[in-house]
């Protein structure tokens, strides 16, 4: 049932995303638009709610609970800027928006950029960990949680990662080639 509602909330948000841009942009309906992107985080509540629920009629926590729990905090993290980038995509291609921002490619203004998609990541690992650690705390002591520990290690070195990258284009980013 829970990879069922992952799949449902996955496709969701790209129908929803696509009705929102496409009420904006074709039907030009802004105010429409912008509520049906609002039902965007509805899609993680109800997955929220609905892996409690299971937790809570006994279900054995498993690697679908943590996943269900990864996927909230990347949408958290990661959803806005999934938004914005496919707003930009969509305005350009039928409103005649301008073309959209492609980003730097050397020096100060890479790194900076490298820090903030870290920084999004890095929220999505966050709130991914607070989740998990919230079902580690709901199974309590009598239940195993050996596959929700798991999630949170490969939460800890996808933010590692992350970080890394970014350090890395901070500290040897590239200058531009001379003209």
């Amino acid at each position: 049932m829970i990879i069922t509602l992952i799949v449902i909330c996955e496709v969701g948000f790209w129908v929803l995303l696509a009705g929102g841009l496409s009420l904006r942009y074709l039907a030009r309906m802004p105010r429409a638009g912008v509520a049906v992107l609002l039902l965007e985080p509805v899609l993680e509540l109800v997955l929220l709610v609905a892996t409690a629920i299971d937790l809570r009629n006994g279900a054995t926590a498993d690697w679908k609970h943590g996943l269900a729990a990864v996927y909230v905090g990347f949408s958290v993290g990661l959803g806005h800027s999934m938004i914005t980038w496919a707003d930009q995509r969509f305005a350009h291609r039928f409103a005649g928006g301008p073309p959209p921002v492609k980003p730097p490619k050397y020096g100060r203004e890479r790194a900076v950029h490298e820090w903030r998609t870290a920084g999004r990541w890095v929220t999505a690992g966050l709130v991914a960990l607070a989740l998990l650690q919230a079902a580690v705390w709901y199974v309590g002591s009598d239940g195993d949680t050996s596959s929700l520990r798991a999630w949170q290690s490969k939460m800890l070195i996808m933010i590692g990662i992350n970080v890394a990258v970014a350090a890395y284009y901070s500290l040897g980013s590239r200058r531009a080639p001379d003209a």
